[in-house]
């Protein structure tokens, strides 16, 4: 993989492609990039998002990214070094500003998930962008005080959206009993219930969702899934009402055997020693 290298400390670069001119790759710098118009497919450390018009993604050097384009794209790169924020003659300008922008590019939560802008940050998003890159038409950016507030003010949205995200994942949304409520509607189709089909429902994505799982029920996502389904296996097998091909089925086995091997490894006995214990104590009763 390259790593594209940058010796200044800002460059903003403004372009237009229908297939783009880079394959994965690396920076030694961060760098904002926010989509203008069009539409594709952004891989950032083998995670695929979608983006459109208006996302803004944020990378940093330890990580590796391209973009597959669908629909002609208007790119617009923001590109700083790590002097860029720390050694502005005009940064006391804002001493009380609590954001530190390289710690925020490094957060491991935004290359996982897409950042969603809603209105109002939607539209001072795209003013803020809109703003540096007329500047940067005319005049060289790179030690312009106003360039450097419209970037500390791209920052604080960044902050709030991550402060709602945090709030929607981790305390709250997707709710546990809507989340829960999910699978257990769906547990009888594996295709659903896979972590991959589950996150992309809920929008976030499927390398942080195993970790927000452990963290919100304390136990792994697939022991809960081995476990709620273990348990319906076993109430089927008790209720006598259905055979074992019916409940292979059911639950999507591929047959009897697939069924046994799964109840036993998690159950820790056979379906068939299950059933004729309940027949046995349906014949003493």
């Amino acid at each position: 993989m390259s790593r594209l290298k940058q010796y200044d400390t800002l460059l903003v670069s403004d372009f237009e492609r229908t297939v783009y001119p880079l394959p994965v790759h690396g920076h030694t710098y961060y760098e904002l990039v926010y989509i203008y118009s069009g539409n594709g497919v952004h891989v950032l450390n083998d995670i695929s998002m979608p983006y459109s018009a208006g996302d803004l993604f944020v990378i940093s050097q330890e990580d590796q990214h391209h973009f597959r384009i669908n629909e002609i794209t208007r790119f617009i790169m923001i590109k700083f070094t790590d002097s860029y924020f720390k050694h502005q003659s005009h940064a006391s300008f804002n001493e009380s500003f609590t954001i530190v922008p390289e710690l925020v590019m490094r957060q491991k939560l935004l290359k996982e998930i897409k950042l969603k802008f809603e209105e109002p940050y939607k539209t001072i998003l795209h003013n803020a962008i809109d703003n540096i890159v007329l500047y940067d038409k005319y005049k060289t950016p790179t030690s312009s005080p106003f360039v450097y507030q419209q970037l500390l003010a791209i920052f604080g949205l960044i902050k709030e959206v991550i402060l709602k995200l945090d709030e929607r994942i981790d305390n709250g949304l997707p709710k546990k009993e809507a989340l829960i409520s999910y699978l257990h509607e769906n547990i009888y189709d594996p295709q659903k219930y896979q972590a991959r089909h589950v996150a992309a429902h809920f929008n976030i994505s499927v390398n942080y969702f195993s970790g927000y799982f452990k963290r919100n029920f304390e136990i792994t996502y697939r022991d809960y899934i081995n476990n709620y389904r273990t348990k319906l296996i076993e109430r089927r097998i008790n209720s006598g009402q259905v055979n074992m091909k019916q409940i292979a089925a059911e639950f999507g086995f591929t047959d009897e055997s697939h069924l046994s091997n799964y109840f036993n490894n998690h159950h820790k006995s056979r379906p068939s020693v299950l059933r004729k214990r309940v027949l046995k104590m349906e014949e003493m009763t």
